[in-house]
């Protein structure tokens, strides 16, 4: 199940994290968001040990997705070594996001 990450914890979880982090910008308004919401908690089940996966709500979060220019939700972004390294915009099928992330993450 994915982690929920606070403006005040995004620094401590995602930036400073030894293991790479997924991170998902979402709204409760935005039906992309609750379309990929599962797809995301099986994507870190299945990448457990290998990938973080967190949430961060945009609305009740609001600077973290201003600084890393987050625009349209559901925003996806990896980050590894406190670096974004990878980002997608919109839901995807699972199929597509685990290609995507095992490409990023090669």
């Amino acid at each position: 199940m994915a982690q929920a990450v606070t403006d005040k914890d995004f620094g401590a979880e995602v930036l400073q994290s030894d293991t790479p982090v997924l991170v998902d910008f979402w709204a409760e308004w935005c039906g992309p968001c609750r379309q990929l919401s599962p797809i995301v908690d099986e994507i870190s089940r299945d990448m457990a040990g290998r990938l973080k996966v967190v949430k961060v709500n945009i609305d009740e979060n609001p600077e973290a997705p201003t600084k890393y220019g987050v625009r349209g939700i559901p925003t996806l972004i990896l980050f590894q070594n406190g670096k974004n390294v990878a980002q997608k915009v919109g839901a995807l099928p699972k199929t597509a996001l685990s290609r995507w992330l095992e490409d990023a993450l090669a």
